[in-house]
């Protein structure tokens, strides 16, 4: 199992805007129609990455949760299909429906969304703010597939709740790890 961290691009980067399909409505959505009130997350997500199937549960828990209270959410799937088929849209479509995710997922076929993110690895997350500035980067949480810890979404729900309380987020941030991107060739 590769270990890839994330790149953690800059805090206040102003979050890139995007157009894709969602597999499970076939909607395109931007990134103004997952925009929430409070805040914004965008994950980078893939079917077949082991450390992504770790915490797809906490990850529609964390999305339910906040969107309550104010936080859009959106996953990214950006690998390629055609070298890694499990990935494919259909497939994306299946996985979804399993966890019962309650936010968009969406197919960025042109890998060019995950470029403008500066994303590296599944699961990689992005927490933007009202104004969809960069706020959060990093791992949902201390566990890894193996490492016998539970996830419970702990770094992330910090910076959230950060948000909920108009405290500043912390900026000691630790990278997301996981599988790399898959890049085409």
């Amino acid at each position: 199992m590769a270990r890839t961290a994330s790149n953690m691009i800059e805090l206040g980067t102003q979050a890139p805007d995007f157009k894709l399909m969602d597999v499970i409505t076939e909607h395109l959505y931007t990134l103004e129609d997952v925009r929430g009130e409070r805040g914004t997350l965008v994950m980078f997500l893939c079917n077949h990455c082991p450390f992504v199937k770790h915490v797809n549960e906490e990850i529609v828990h964390l999305a339910n949760d906040y969107r309550a209270l104010g936080f859009g959410s959106v996953a990214i799937m950006s690998n390629d299909i055609e070298n890694y088929p499990e990935d494919r849209p259909e497939k994306m479509r299946e996985v979804a429906a399993k966890h019962q995710y309650s936010f968009p997922y969406l197919f960025d076929g042109t890998q060019e969304i995950a470029r403008a993110y500066d994303a590296a690895c599944t699961p990689d997350f992005y927490l933007f703010d009202d104004e969809l500035k960069l706020i959060y980067r990093g791992q949902l949480d201390d566990s890894r597939p193996g490492n016998g810890l539970h996830p419970n979404g702990r770094d992330l729900r910090e910076a959230m709740d950060a948000v909920l309380n108009n405290r500043k987020v912390s900026p000691i941030q630790k990278p997301s790890i996981g599988c790399n991107i898959k890049w085409k060739n």
